[in-house]
């Protein structure tokens, strides 16, 4: 049995879009409109957010149990690659197919909004359910819609959740749970992550400057990513997986960035590859002042030749625990478009880190066989992961 995994179709949500084809051209062109500055977020002001383009799908009646945004952000990642889903359920069957998903909100808005209801007038609203905001239910709602019998389940590990779902999903074929596993990330704005990260003084009203001298903090987006992960030979492989975890401290990284290069020296063994090999990296690049220190000289470590990369939290924000699903679906729309994605930032530069080679304005690939991007996510805990996809080999 083949130990491969390919990732053959993509749906995305975000600021930047409503499908693939939109988002990839916004995300090249380096958009940052989707990016807004909201009221209501916060008690002392606005909230600089990066919510979602485009119309949501309802959930049907006989799911109103599970309706929230959350799980319409899901159904509309979905929707962009349900025919190909189906044709592999009918190939396979629904006891064959998993779900492995990442999140950290999960539906808290509605939850927010049923205690604000509580505190009015001391009940409840008669449509809120528990199952709305589980953190565990979105992988457990997609299994249902869909209809499928195989393992389902939720990663939660903050900002790594849905970078860490690949590996879970990638452990189901290789141990022959699954024939193919739904795979990816979904958040949604809360006001609870919102405020949470304002009161780590970890947010900016302004747009997020990563790796700038002048970073002041991240802004909060949502999301989703889905792919669909499988053994069938596809265009883009799944090529390497790396995860560490430092616990230096419940919420600011190891200062050396330590877990951080951990992670991506394992993706890297585990894919066989050199740091030479890697064409494009999508850096994690929170544009707080600790995160974008520590990443930056972990990855002049582990790539001391350099390596092309970029941050690219200015175009959706920060969408938590999608991140790592959006941000590797970057790199997909990356190799399927020979183009990577532009660094946004005003350019100035801190001598306090090592200098990387971001990407301004235009750049392709270098060359076009053999390409080879990573994709990083950190999170609070010192939880760390990297992922590796490229042209199947």
């Amino acid at each position: 049995m083949s130990q491969r995994a390919y990732l053959p179709v993509l749906g995305i949500v975000n600021a930047l879009g409503g499908d693939a084809d939109t988002v990839a051209a916004a995300l090249f062109a380096g958009d940052t409109s989707g990016m807004l500055l909201e009221e209501h977020w916060l008690p002392s002001g606005p909230a600089r957010v990066g919510r979602a383009r485009g119309a949501l799908p309802a959930l049907p009646a006989r799911f109103a149990a599970y309706d929230c945004r959350n799980n319409r952000l899901l159904l509309a990642a979905l929707a962009q690659i349900e025919a190909t889903v189906d044709a592999m359920l009918g190939r396979y069957g629904r006891a064959r197919v998993g779900s492995v998903l990442g999140t950290s909100t999960s539906g808290i808005a509605e939850g927010e909004a049923a205690l604000a209801a509580y505190r009015a007038t001391g009940t409840l609203p008669d449509g809120y359910r528990y199952t709305q905001q589980g953190i565990g239910m979105p992988a457990v709602f997609l299994a249902r819609y869909l209809g499928l019998r195989g393992p389902a389940y939720t990663v939660s590990t903050a900002c790594t959740s849905s970078a860490k779902a690949f590996a879970s999903a990638r452990e189901l074929l290789r141990h022959d749970f699954c024939d193919a596993v739904l795979v990816g990330g979904v958040d949604s704005l809360c006001r609870l992550t919102i405020n949470g990260f304002t009161a780590l003084e970890s947010t900016t009203t302004s747009l997020s400057n990563p790796m700038s001298r002048n970073r002041r903090g991240i802004n909060i987006g949502e999301g989703a990513a889905l792919f669909l992960l499988t053994r069938d030979e596809a265009a883009v492989e799944l090529l390497g997986i790396g995860e560490s975890s430092d616990a230096h401290h419940i919420s600011a990284p190891h200062p050396a960035g330590s877990g951080a290069e951990a992670a991506m020296r394992a993706a890297l063994a585990d894919a066989g590859l050199t740091d030479s090999a890697v064409d494009y990296l999508n850096l994690h690049a929170t544009a707080t002042p600790r995160n974008d220190e520590m990443e930056s000289r972990a990855v002049a470590r582990v790539f001391p030749q350099g390596v092309a990369a970029s941050g690219t939290k200015p175009l959706t924000g920060h969408t938590l625990g999608a991140a790592g699903a959006t941000e590797l679906a970057f790199c997909w729309l990356a190799l399927r478009d020979g183009r990577l994605p532009p660094h946004l930032w005003d350019g100035v530069v801190d001598p306090e880190l090592p200098c990387l080679d971001l990407i301004g304005g235009e750049r392709h690939f270098a060359r076009s066989r053999g390409r080879v991007c990573m994709s990083n996510s950190f999170a609070f805990g010192g939880s760390n992961a990297s992922l590796l996809i490229g042209d199947a080999r």
